[in-house]
């Protein structure tokens, strides 16, 4: 008897199918590990704190994971003229067009937007969501971190942002939908507001980077966020933890020359997060980055993009190759977990 319900508890460890308790589970962790980084395909498990919100009128947004019940993400993602129901929240996807064992959907509760909120530029782009219900932490499902008030973001930090948005200017993610990452460096406000001076082709008019904003990508163009991943995470990394520093807020174009990505700084809001969230405080830690650095200036000629204030269609989920064996698959293994089962 012992001896069937260690095999059962293992088999559902392997699958997948056992939540990790809350209680023991850190903020900002991998629990897979040995993972590459740096293509544009990110792999299964790496980013766990990713989250993707779909609306009713087929909007694509991104979100961050903070507590089990709790998601942070853009204000402009929501429209405040329509309730909770008219959006879904995605937990543990990795492809949109190849669905998988690991993701979990859920309605949400509600929805709050910072009250201050007017549009992306002028600041205050930032919303708390309330999930349905709590969310059982797996491999691929994983809080993140929050740093303190006190951050000192440094320039040339090496950060990541994720999403599922265009990977270039009005070009969409190509089927599978793979979710994708890139390494950006931070840049200082100052130096970001003198860029924004800067005309551009695409944009004659000029932007200022308030205290509640973050830069993030490279002078020169070439790889920045994009359509589609507005209030996705921009996250660092120290001493083996991801800590969400900003939100995907709003950009001019992609991956254009002296228009880098615009964020919500995340440590701004912190405040105003834990009045709503008061739990979060677990998972709030004091951090200083050590690296590391990289140049503000893209050596690699083709453009990769993530996304941001503008949402895009997303990509349709029917006729998947390879659909067939996964079902055959998935039978057997059912079969199997069930002769385990009746034997206890």
């Amino acid at each position: 008897m012992n001896w069937f319900r260690l095999m059962r508890t293992l088999l559902l460890l392997n699958l997948g199918l056992i939540g990790v308790t809350e209680a023991a589970v850190e903020c900002g962790r991998r629990q897979l590990l040995n993972r590459i980084m740096g293509g544009q395909d990110s792999k299964p498990g790496m980013w766990p704190w990713q989250v993707m919100f779909y609306s009713k009128d087929f909007e694509l947004c991104g979100g961050t994971l903070i507590t089990n019940n709790w998601v942070v993400s853009a204000a402009h993602c929501f429209n405040s003229t329509n309730p909770p129901s008219f959006y879904n929240v995605y937990l543990g996807v990795y492809q949109i067009s190849e669905p998988n064992g690991n993701e979990v959907v859920m309605e949400i509760k509600r929805f709050i937007v910072h009250p201050n909120y007017t549009s992306p530029e002028f600041g205050f782009d930032i919303a708390l969501v309330e999930l349905s219900r709590g969310a059982n932490y797996t491999n691929y499902i994983q809080p993140v971190c929050l740093p303190s008030v006190g951050l000192t973001l440094p320039t040339g930090l090496q950060c990541w942002v994720t999403g599922w948005g265009n990977i270039a200017s009005n070009v969409t993610l190509p089927d599978p939908n793979t979710l994708q990452e890139v390494a950006v460096p931070l840049i200082g406000s100052e130096k970001c507001n003198t860029l924004f001076q800067v005309p551009s082709p695409l944009d004659p008019n000029t932007y200022v980077i308030s205290n509640d904003m973050l830069c993030a990508g490279y002078i020169n163009g070439g790889k920045d966020s994009c359509q589609g991943d507005s209030g996705g995470p921009l996250v660092c990394a120290e001493a083996n933890h991801w800590y969400l520093v900003g939100v995907v807020s709003f950009g001019v174009g992609c991956g254009q020359p002296n228009r880098p990505g615009v964020y919500t700084r995340l440590n701004a809001y912190l405040g105003w997060i834990e009045s709503y969230v008061p739990e979060v405080s677990a998972n709030v830690l004091n951090v200083s980055f050590t690296g590391p650095f990289i140049s503000l200036y893209n050596n690699i000629t083709t453009t990769t993009d993530v996304s941001v204030t503008r949402n895009v269609t997303s990509p349709t989920t029917t006729g998947v190759p390879g659909a067939g064996t996964t079902i055959v698959a998935s039978t057997f293994v059912l079969a199997w977990i069930f002769l385990l089962l009746t034997c206890l």
